[in-house]
């Protein structure tokens, strides 16, 4: 990892080495946890894992912005987004 960077077949080979468990197993797990989480913030609910980090669907307000090539005045329709929060543990271990 000279890049710092972790994909998935990575991440699932690290937790499978930490557990003892499976790739195919811890596999299943993570995409049911991303699966998971994809459901419960497209309902419009949150998600919570304290001290980890929060997922929650923000809605915008329509906007004007430019066209940074022409500077060309263009309308940005109102939508939604998914607002991820760092929680304390994360934080910390950045530090």
């Amino acid at each position: 990892m000279a890049d710092k960077s972790l994909n998935k077949t990575e991440l699932v080979a690290a937790v499978a080495g930490e557990t003892g468990q499976s790739q195919t197993v811890v596999g299943g797990v993570i995409d049911a946890f991303f699966a998971t989480i994809s459901k419960t913030v497209a309902a419009g609910g949150k998600v919570t894992i304290p001290g980890w980090l929060a997922a929650e669907s923000t809605t915008t307000a329509a906007r004007t912005g430019r066209n940074p090539q022409t500077g060309a005045e263009i309308k940005i329709p109102a939508g939604k987004r998914v607002k991820l929060t760092a929680g304390s543990k994360l934080k910390a271990a950045v530090k």
